[in-house]
């Protein structure tokens, strides 16, 4: 590998009058450019706060180092990089910030130039330091930093690129800090970043609520956008549009239809296709709507034309009753399992489901996941806590296993209980 060669800030004086020149280009800094920019950003005591706690894990790991990682997996949203500094990565495979224990934290962005100019804007409140990729080069830039700060004999931790999955850093990046570095300590951290977040703080819990609205917001568009003629995908264009507009960010849009009179649809499609809505259909969907990471998720059964009787009494007998016994379970020192002693309604009567019930949200979809068999997750999952975010999301199947409907909203657990971040109303939407 050969990697490019650094050059080394160059001022905007130095830069100006030679911007056709690559180099130069790459590692401008301090320009003019994007001054204007306005995003909106978490406080500089909020940051302050999440370094701490990381660093305070990392004490208790006996780490020096950490190089927290974060791009557009479904499972990450934008991971421990978006939690760091509020930069969330939609075209990379993956982006980083390396924090020491002691020291400035850095992030390594992808490009240079103007783009890595934007980053700078953006991130400043939580991260003064960006160094872009030299042409995907991440793990030479780290390296170059780990030995500024003299660890190259120091143990580092290594975040998961998406914790679902257990993906870490490419194998590329991976040799280049191995070979580099060989009195360096590499290790494979795990769940570090839903232990920091699986509490939220007051000013997460905000971006939560508003992501929430925004969840709202796109129910109302597609319902409007919903007649017969139109296709699956118009919905996601027009529920993701309303995302967009509200300042907001599509973690996924799954949406799908079938008749109501000869049904074979239980869940949304995960690849809203181009199926024409008819009159009598039955629109399945699970939204999720990202606001500055926080993301928040909803569904709820929208008919074209009045909705069947056999729809009507699966709603009222099944769908709600049950989603409303989970949903009493939601609240402080509760333990998790209660959901799924809950979700048993469904058997009781009669009828299935989709094995998953409600499942937590830290940044996106995570710990504790309650499935109608089991639930797993860790210590800190397992009893439900002030702070906390749910997503109460059952979807009964009848016995023949050809319809079901998902009916979802997205709880924050209080002291007192719990809170709903929507106020879309608990029916079956008519539109058409």
């Amino acid at each position: 590998m050969n990697p490019r060669r650094p050059v080394g800030p160059q001022p905007w004086e130095a830069v100006r009058t030679r911007l056709d020149q690559s180099l130069v280009f790459a590692n401008m800094r301090g320009t003019p450019y994007y001054r204007d920019a306005v995003y909106e950003q978490f406080s500089a005591a909020e940051y302050a706060r999440r370094y701490a706690a990381l660093r305070a894990k990392m004490r208790a790991d006996k780490l020096d180092c950490v190089i927290a990682a974060g791009g557009p997996s479904h499972w990450s949203f934008g991971g421990g990089m978006l939690w760091l500094t509020g930069h969330w990565e939609w075209h990379a495979l993956c982006c980083y910030v390396l924090v020491p224990l002691d020291g400035e934290p850095t992030m390594i962005y992808s490009m240079g130039g103007t783009h890595a100019e934007a980053v700078r804007r953006q991130v400043e409140v939580a991260v003064r330091d960006v160094r872009h990729s030299r042409g995907g080069q991440y793990a030479q830039v780290m390296v170059e930093r780990l030995r500024e700060l003299k660890l190259e004999r120091g143990r580092i931790g290594l975040m998961e690129i998406d914790p679902r999955h257990e993906d870490y850093m490419p194998v590329n990046q991976y040799n280049v800090l191995h070979t580099s570095l060989p009195d360096a300590e590499l290790v494979f951290t795990k769940g570090f970043l839903h232990d920091l977040v699986v509490i939220h703080s007051a000013e997460e819990l905000d971006c939560v609520r508003k992501a929430g609205l925004l969840c709202e917001r796109a129910m109302q568009a597609l319902i409007a956008r919903a007649r017969p003629g139109v296709k699956e995908y118009e919905l996601r264009a027009a529920a993701g549009a309303a995302i967009l507009e509200g300042g907001g960010d599509i973690d996924f849009l799954i949406i799908g239809s079938t008749p109501m009179a000869d049904p074979a649809m239980i869940f949304g499609n995960p690849r809203p296709s181009a199926r024409v809505l008819q009159q009598g259909d039955i629109v399945n969907m699970e939204l999720a709507a990202g606001y500055r990471g926080y993301t928040a998720q909803i569904g709820s059964p929208v008919c074209i034309g009045a909705p069947t009787d056999m729809v009507r009494r699966f709603w009222e007998d099944i769908t709600l009753p049950g989603y409303r016994r989970i949903v009493a379970e939601i609240a402080p020192g509760k333990p998790a399992e209660n959901m799924r002693q809950a979700s048993r309604f469904f058997r009781d009567q009669g009828y299935q489901s989709r094995p998953i019930q409600c499942h937590g949200i830290d940044l996106v979809t995570d710990h504790p996941h309650v499935s109608a068999e089991h639930v797993s997750g860790g210590e800190a999952d397992r009893v439900l806590k002030p702070g906390m975010v749910i997503m109460a999301e059952p979807n009964p199947v009848t016995p023949d296993g050809l319809f079901g409907i998902f009916l979802g909203h997205t709880f924050i657990v209080t002291d007192q209980g719990h809170e709903v971040v929507d106020q879309f109303p608990l029916e079956i939407a008519v539109a058409g």
